[in-house]
């Protein structure tokens, strides 16, 4: 019993590797399935294939729900207990996924295990700043972030080597393989990270009461709503990508490099961010990272429509993609901590509502954006624009909405 009950804190490496596994949890899940969605969409929907998307924004819908919980659930119970029960729901759903008889079996399983990656999602961000403070927990987190940076970048690869081995079900026992190294790390070497005097009754009113708060408070609203738009063209961009690449460009084989090229570049905006916020601040970075966004979407339709002769027509796309994702990645941090700066005197409930509400909203405008693909990038593109639009709407609103603040 005593090695699962460790009382001596890791040291500094094991600690922040193993918190990097945790948080990877969820881009494992996503990016690994990637170069499977074609195959799920012709094997398990034949009369609809573009319902392989849906294996995607299932899992961010559950993710969605499973943060609303989490963070006040842990506050009251103890870190580890939540993220092992977090773990064992998300073991739970890939091993009914990989036995999914239709696509509707296989998205209830996604939607139980994103459920389930909601807790190392936002358990392990607790943990670290029950441990860590300052510039000490700035520095964990970069690194964490740094590692984490990676997994977009192979897990496709990944994903696509295990199809080769075997078939897309497979994929599953390596989410079962990866959330049973995680647990079994977890219980044998990290300690409970909250102590027992710093718990927090859970009541479903003190969340309802934070729920109404953010949702009356424009000050908050206009960050969410803005961070909302923001998520949806990724969500939308992922569960495209595989068959755009297949059916456009007749890519597939190469797609998982050609991703982790991509997610590398955009890796590097929160490197660029770190360095700019500093001077220019969060609002103005957030507003021209969406002015861009559109003006660059706009460009390459105008281009699309023209049509340009191959290879020309893939490494424009590429190039779009690459831009695209690194101005995303600009305005995430951002706007989060836009969203935060009134939520102060409630920031663990207000962190999970905060990032609830807009997970939740990014997928229901993401999945309309998804089933659009006619098999051309043009529907990805116009909800781009769309969604870039309105963001930047929202981010010239908040200067009238929000007073003006130091470094915002």
């Amino acid at each position: 019993m005593r090695l699962f009950t460790p009382t001596r804190p890791l040291r500094f490496g094991e600690f922040v590797a193993l918190m990097a596994l945790m948080m990877s949890t969820v881009a494992f899940s996503i990016d690994a399935m990637l170069p499977a969605l074609p195959t799920i969409g012709t094997e398990l929907s034949p009369d609809n294939p573009a319902r392989g998307q849906l294996v995607i924004t299932s899992f961010v819908f559950g993710l969605g729900l499973g943060t609303l919980v989490c963070g006040p659930v842990s506050d009251a119970f103890g870190r580890k207990s939540v993220l092992l029960v977090g773990l064992a729901l998300y073991l739970a759903g890939a091993l009914l996924a990989m036995q999914a008889w239709s696509i509707e079996s296989l998205l209830a399983a996604r939607f139980l295990q994103g459920l389930g990656a909601a807790a190392p999602r936002v358990v392990a961000t607790a943990m670290v700043r029950d441990l860590y403070a300052g510039r000490a927990m700035a520095r964990v987190t970069s690194i964490i972030m740094t590692l984490f940076v990676l997994v977009p970048a192979i897990a496709p690869s990944i994903g696509a080597g295990i199809i080769w081995l075997s078939d897309w079900r497979m994929i599953f026992f390596a989410f079962v393989a990866f959330g049973l190294v995680g647990g079994l790390w977890l219980m044998a070497r990290q300690p409970e990270s909250l102590a027992p005097e710093n718990r927090r009754p859970l009541r479903a009113g003190t969340i309802w009461h934070a729920l109404v708060e953010i949702v009356t408070n424009p000050a908050v609203m206009v960050y969410v709503v803005a961070l909302t738009f923001a998520f949806a063209p990724l969500y939308a961009w992922l569960s495209n990508l595989p068959m755009i690449f297949a059916d456009v460009y007749d890519r597939e084989a190469t797609f998982p490099f050609w991703f982790a090229a991509t997610a590398l570049v955009a890796g590097t905006a929160s490197v660029a961010n770190a360095k700019l916020v500093m001077r220019h601040g969060m609002r103005k970075i957030a507003t021209l990272a969406f002015l861009w966004q559109a003006s660059v979407s706009l460009m390459f339709l105008g281009l699309m429509l023209i049509g340009l002769p191959a290879p020309w027509d893939f490494a424009l796309f590429f190039a779009f993609m690459c831009t695209a994702f690194f101005s995303i990645g600009m305005t995430f941090g951002n706007l989060n901590a836009l969203a935060m700066q009134p939520l102060g005197h409630i920031a663990g409930i207000g962190s999970s509502v905060v990032q609830s509400m807009s997970t939740i909203g990014s997928v229901m405008i993401a999945v309309p954006i998804s089933l659009a693909y006619d098999g051309t990038p043009l529907p990805l593109i116009f909800g781009m624009i769309l969604c870039a639009s309105v963001a930047l709407s929202l981010m010239l609103l908040s200067r009238r909405l929000v007073p003006e603040v130091v470094n915002d």
